[in-house]
């Protein structure tokens, strides 16, 4: 069952173009320049029950942009889009009840009140029942660990307590659809794990559908296992984790450990040496000569290890980035062949 139908949907802004200087500046008062920015250009996705997607893109690609308009915060130029059948921007209250936005950048909760403050005044808006709301405070609470923090003011509280007390004000009403835009931007390793498995067991028990918006590859790893990547406000790739990397990933990172601690100087005949530190080395090849280089590496020299793995998933999507940052025009027709995961 379809939870999120999105069909040619586009959001363009008309941005004031201010010239430096005094008398461009009076100018400007009685004859404005614009120009359009076109943040999402057309763009189709349908999203499942119970899915856990990662939309993956670079700054300025329209990821933001996307979840506002599904969750009503803004209109759309053009297009349809809908989630639990409702349409975002209409507002309907039967349809705010039912999804729930975090932002990383953006806080919900009070600053200066404790977080027990905040979920009370949650309750009311959302009229949750007392008991059903005692019930979901407490079991998120235990879950993300934060229980003895409630009573504490919100400003006092690590960006890793703030960001697991967001998401409990979150999920207090038991949401059907969570949008999450960059839930672990500048936590620490151990603050990011914790969210990671929080979200990857509240997913699982609940079946709650999930968009999620990141720059952290490991928390796309750690939790989804379809991507969406969206440059230049249009989507490029649709599919699972593995096929990026059968797709874009077209070379194998080889590391090897020489016997005699020594790394031969001719190494880079083989491929791209991306690593030195011996008696280990790392090279880049392509992955359809991998036979061939393993084969002349072992006959001409003394390895004691040697293992093939694709290059880390970071490297795949900044390539990938950088290669539709700014698709030009004749490129248009060939994105919708990306669509379809081979």
């Amino acid at each position: 069952m379809a939870i999120i139908e999105i069909e040619g949907l586009a959001k363009s802004y008309r941005v004031y173009q201010k010239k430096e200087g005094l008398r461009a500046s009076i100018r400007g008062l009685f004859r404005r320049q614009y120009r359009t920015v076109e943040a999402v250009r057309g763009i189709d996705l349908t999203v499942e029950q119970g899915e856990f997607v990662a939309f993956l893109g670079p700054n300025g690609a329209g990821k933001t942009t996307t979840l506002k308009l599904l969750s009503g915060v803004i209109t759309p130029t053009a297009g349809e889009a809908r989630v639990l059948g409702h349409l975002p921007w209409k507002r309907e209250n039967a349809y705010r009840r039912r999804f729930a936005l975090v932002m990383g950048q953006k806080n919900q909760l009070w600053w200066d009140l404790p977080a027990a403050e905040s979920f009370r005044l949650h309750q009311q808006i959302y009229r949750i029942e007392p008991s059903r709301f005692e019930r979901s405070r407490d079991e998120l609470t235990s879950l993300l660990g934060v229980r003895h923090l409630l009573s504490q003011p919100v400003r006092e509280l690590s960006l890793g307590e703030r960001m697991k007390m967001e998401l409990i004000a979150a999920l207090l009403h038991s949401p059907d659809v969570l949008f999450l835009d960059e839930p672990t931007i500048g936590l620490d390793v151990i603050a990011q794990y914790n969210i990671q498995s929080f979200l990857r067991h509240y997913q699982e028990l609940r079946k709650i559908t999930i968009l999620l918006t990141s720059h952290y590859m490991k928390d796309v790893a750690a939790l989804c296992r379809r991507v969406v990547i969206i440059a230049a406000g249009r989507i490029i790739y649709n599919g699972s984790l593995s096929g990026i990397i059968n797709r874009y990933g077209g070379q194998k990172v080889v590391s090897l450990q020489f016997i005699d601690g020594r790394i031969p100087a001719d190494l880079a005949r083989f491929g791209e040496v991306i690593l030195e530190e011996p008696p280990r080395a790392k090279i880049r090849v392509d992955r359809r000569v991998v036979p061939e280089v393993l084969s002349g590496i072992l006959a001409g020299y003394s390895v004691e290890d040697v293992s093939v793995e694709d290059p880390p998933l970071e490297a795949v999507i900044a390539e990938i980035f950088s290669r539709n940052g700014e698709p030009p025009e004749h490129q248009v027709g060939q994105i919708p062949e990306l669509l379809k995961e081979e």
